[in-house]
């Protein structure tokens, strides 16, 4: 019997709420969605053996690796574990790493995932939580790959829920990503990166906004890197639960060693038609080290950006990546905007080459762990005629619903901001298209509010700049005191 979006989302869920008291909250998504995972390659095979030993009247043939999408080796499948009532955890294991070595799409999928740990997980814990998988079955005649990956989705975001700042390391609220790919206008047939892609939802949601329009999303090259081994792991899942086989995610840290090159041998990154992403705020451990005599990938033709603040080289890897004709979108802080120092000057080399095409500023609290109004920037390396030596500033501030813990962006919200940024024209509170002259005039200054007044509601923003600047302030004054007190401690002064 089919199983409706809602009864799977409670059922996911409720695997979480086993795992209470015997793992931290921050856990949880490793193991559920590696369960979740295995349990429906288990009932998908399952499927796909039952037709084609009907189709085929042959056992051996209808469980041959070639008759399937994922190949399942005998003795390691959801059934063979669940014959056993001790050392369940190993038996986990063993199924996890059976499937990887049958699967090369599949590698290192279930690294993350350990659950021959008795400390943390009992056979009791373990037999409950498999026995509440085997509520539903999930096959695709019972769970369609739609309603699967929405209530992945869904899981994804109560986890986010769940670990509050720690939920921003892997998960963009929909909405904000949903804004940014429709300002990015991705067609058919396009190549579609993300560097910092976290759990998949920018690649899933450029998929998606090619589907809405009517053409064929299968057409897209998804691309995308992610450092983090759990994260990775959990974008992997993302993608082939939404029965997207064919990205290619890679895993490592962007900055340092970015993976999709031209070739293994070359030091050129490849470039791609749209690249969006929302890369850690004003990351500390970036890279400096390796950017600040010269980048080895040539990222840095606008310059190196301070040791404190890696916003910026997120920016220019993504510049980097654009073919000719290449778009990107970025999530910013603020401070991006207006910080002066090497970032300023990247900013105003930025503005002087004319690849600024827009920034979209949002309002405060939409992003988990960051209360502070963040900004989309938008860059194009093709900016059509009408847009040469001019930057579309909208101000967001003003769209948004007000939640208890965090705020929201509707579809109405969605739709004005990117009206308005598309329509590349003035409108009172909320857009204008500026002469980048304009901007020059103005030290290359791009906060919003300069240029898009809200009256009072504009000092509220100022607020909240200044605010920024003075955690800022806050954050150079302690490093400088831990230096001064490293200082002192070589010279024998203090202990």
């Amino acid at each position: 019997m089919a199983v409706t979006l809602n009864e799977l989302e409670q059922h996911l869920w409720g695997a979480a709420n086993i795992l209470r008291g015997s793992i931290d909250s921050g856990e949880y998504k490793s193991y559920i969605f590696g369960l979740l995972f295995f349990k429906r390659l288990s009932d998908v095979w399952q499927e796909e053996y039952e037709e084609k030993l009907a189709e085929y009247g042959d056992k051996e043939l209808a469980a041959d690796a070639d008759e399937h999408r994922f190949d399942l080796p005998e003795g390691q499948r959801w059934a063979d574990v669940r014959q056993h009532t001790t050392n369940i955890g190993e038996h986990l294991n063993a199924a996890f790493q059976a499937v990887e070595d049958a699967n090369f799409k599949l590698r290192g999928i279930f690294q993350s995932v350990d659950f021959n740990n008795k400390e943390r997980f009992s056979d009791a814990v373990l037999e409950r939580l498999l026995q509440h998988f085997e509520k539903y079955d999930l096959r695709n005649s019972n769970v369609e790959a739609d309603v699967l990956g929405n209530a992945y989705e869904y899981l994804i975001k109560q986890f986010a829920d769940d670990g509050g700042k720690k939920g921003g390391e892997f998960y963009t609220p929909k909405e904000v990503v949903r804004l940014m790919v429709e300002c990015l206008e991705i067609d058919e047939g396009m190549s579609v990166y993300d560097p910092t892609c976290g759990s998949g939802g920018m690649l899933l949601e450029a998929y998606r906004s090619v589907e809405r329009h009517g053409k064929n999303p299968r057409s897209l090259s998804l691309y995308g890197q992610e450092r983090n081994l759990n994260t990775w792991a959990i974008c992997q899942m993302n993608l082939f639960l939404h029965d997207i086989d064919d990205a290619d995610v890679k895993r490592g840290d962007t900055l340092r060693e970015p993976k999709h090159l031209v070739n293994d041998d070359a030091k050129a990154l490849r470039s791609f038609d749209r690249v969006i992403a929302n890369p850690p705020f004003s990351l500390k451990e970036w890279g400096h080290t390796q950017w600040k005599n010269g980048d080895a990938y040539g990222r840095d033709i606008y310059g190196c950006p301070p040791a404190s603040y890696g916003d910026l080289a997120f920016v220019q890897h993504m510049l980097a990546s654009l073919n000719q004709n290449g778009k990107l979108a970025v999530v910013v802080p603020h401070g991006v905007l207006f910080r002066a120092g090497s970032e300023g000057k990247i900013r105003q080399a930025m503005i002087d080459a004319d690849i600024v095409e827009g920034v979209i500023g949002l309002a405060p609290n939409l992003f988990y762990g960051a209360g502070i109004p963040a900004a989309i920037l938008l860059l194009n390396k093709s900016k059509p005629e009408h847009l040469k030596n001019k930057v579309m500033i909208v101000n967001g501030a003003e769209q948004f619903e007000e939640g208890r813990a965090q705020n929201y962006l509707r579809d109405g919200h969605i739709a004005k901001l990117s009206k308005a940024y598309l329509a590349f024209a003035d409108e009172e509170r909320l857009s204008a298209l500026v002469a980048t002259s304009d901007i020059a005039a103005n030290d290359y200054n791009l906060n919003i509010t300069r240029y898009v007044n809200l009256g009072e509601a504009a000092e509220q923003i100022d607020v909240a700049m200044e605010v920024q600047r003075l955690l800022e302030l806050t954050e150079a004054r302690d490093e400088a005191e831990k230096r001064m007190m490293q200082h002192l401690k070589e010279l024998g002064y203090v202990e």
